[in-house]
């Protein structure tokens, strides 16, 4: 369904984690780009069914790509570059107001 495009120039490998498995992903790429490249197809799930949601727009329009970065709810993936490190978890429902005053 997506590839990287073979002319992209390789960034620098980062490591990071989603849902505590450790991934790689390139620098420059976002969230969700990493994601899928490792084959994550599934982000969040909805706050009414939990039905499991893919990104779908890439582009930040449709908040299907909302993720949990480093214990911050509702990022979405596909707007946020990928960093060395992060932690990145699948979002369960809705964010909850601690999430965001800690």
């Amino acid at each position: 369904m997506f590839r990287s495009m073979r002319d992209a120039k390789a960034g620098a490998r980062l490591s990071f984690t989603f849902d505590g498995r450790p991934l790689t992903g390139r620098e420059g790429d976002t969230v969700t780009a990493s994601l899928l490249a490792n084959g994550v197809t599934a982000c969040r799930e909805t706050p009414v069914s939990g039905v499991p949601r893919a990104p779908y727009c890439l582009m930040g329009v449709c908040f299907d790509c909302l993720v949990v970065i480093d214990g911050i709810g509702n990022r979405q993936g596909c707007l946020v570059p990928l960093r060395e490190g992060m932690r990145i978890e699948t979002q369960h429902g809705r964010r909850q107001p601690e999430e965001v005053y800690g």
